[in-house]
């Protein structure tokens, strides 16, 4: 009696099992399962846990909701210049209905893929080559619009629709390749004749600015330079000037002295005749004086001088009287007063100026501009 209990209990147990597991579904979150009853549609259970009838209900299928990515393998499209071009295509989208997509089409992916092949071939067949590779956005577009309003009845939303890669065939890329090389290549020509061009121009700027700055420092040399020598020549004029001046004071003092001590001595005709001779020899002593012939009559005439000019003694000598003393005159130098200027040893003012000028422009410290000299404002101002 006792295995035949146990038997009928594990029987019993086993029984209870099955009908737990019949009765009771968990659905997880972000899916739905589609429920029949006898084969026939009864509900879709929703996430959490569904109770069914043992024996009676059971899933269909059950459907994820959430947002799928598929992607495709390349597609050979034929384009509207006879160019067969390979597309590849990555599809998003997402199950709204779960009745929908297990009772309207039996495998809504191969659906999608298919509908995404015929419409993508109707879409690129009416564009060329060069429109298909430029025109991506709207490709994706119309390939959108058409797949999310064909996939509607089987509770489907297309969210997105991207190519991956259109590959032209290997004539058309070669030859797109040596199109590219061509523009490339001439590109490279056109921007190393623009940097010639912009280095023949800075050439030559440089070189125009070079003799400008040449040409302006030649000019302000020779205008230093004439003005040197202009201010050579005045000090130099002006040294012979007070020169000569000098040597006239200095001659006339010396006559004035030699005059003064001749009245002071009162000379007698016999000491201006002693004073003679003893010039001679000096006056001998040039290298064109040869023969001097001295004049009998030198004596009297120099007796009858002395008469005219003095007066004779108590001893019968004559002998010069000296007038009385006139009033000094006034020295010439006293009586202009531009003179004066004449012995001023200061430098110009303006010499000195042009000179420092001409140093900083020689060290670079000022532009060469020839306006910024003493002399060019002065001229300027003149």
């Amino acid at each position: 009696m006792a295995p035949v209990v146990w038997i009928v209990l594990l029987v019993v147990v086993v029984l209870v099992v099955v009908l737990l597991s019949k009765t009771v579904l968990v659905v997880p979150q972000a899916t739905s399962a589609v429920i029949e009853r006898l084969g026939r549609f009864r509900t879709v259970a929703l996430p959490g846990l569904n109770m069914l009838v043992p024996f009676l209900d059971r899933v269909r299928a059950k459907i994820d909701l959430r947002e799928q990515v598929v992607s495709f393998p390349p597609q050979s499209v034929i384009t509207q210049d006879n160019l067969t071009v390979s597309i590849d295509t990555v599809v998003y989208f997402q199950v709204t209905e779960a009745r929908s997509a297990v009772y309207e089409i039996s495998n809504y992916i191969d659906g999608v893929e298919q509908l995404t092949t015929t419409t993508l071939r109707n879409v690129v067949g009416g564009m060329s080559l060069e429109e298909t590779l430029t025109s991506r956005d709207q490709i994706n577009g119309q390939l959108r619009g058409v797949l999310d309003s064909e996939t509607g009845r089987w509770g489907i939303r297309v969210a997105r629709v991207e190519l991956k890669a259109i590959d032209p065939p290997p004539s058309v890329q070669d030859s797109m390749e040596k199109q590219m090389r061509a523009d490339r290549e001439k590109r490279a020509m056109i921007l190393n004749a623009e940097g010639e061009r912009e280095s023949a121009i800075k050439t030559a700027e440089g070189q125009k600015q070079s003799q400008i700055l040449a040409a302006e420092g030649a000019k302000q040399a020779a205008i230093l330079s004439a003005e040197g020598e202009r201010q050579s020549s005045i000090l130099r004029s002006q040294g012979e000037r007070a020169s000569k001046y000098l040597r006239a004071q200095g001659e006339a003092k010396a006559i004035e002295k030699r005059f003064a001590a001749v009245r002071r001595s009162k000379p007698t005709p016999e000491m201006l005749a002693y004073q003679y001779l003893q010039t001679l020899p000096e006056m001998a002593q040039g290298d064109a004086n040869k023969v001097w012939v001295v004049p009998s009559e030198f004596s009297r005439s120099l007796e009858g001088f002395a008469r005219m000019l003095a007066t004779p003694g108590e001893d019968g000598v004559f002998r010069y009287e000296p007038p009385q003393e006139e009033p000094p005159v006034t020295p010439p130098e006293e009586d202009d007063s531009s003179v004066a200027s004449w012995f001023d040893m200061s430098s110009n003012p303006e010499v000195a100026e042009a000179v420092r000028a001409a140093e900083a422009v020689a060290r670079k410290e000022v532009p060469t501009d020839i306006s910024t000299t003493p002399r060019a404002s002065s001229e300027g101002q003149e």
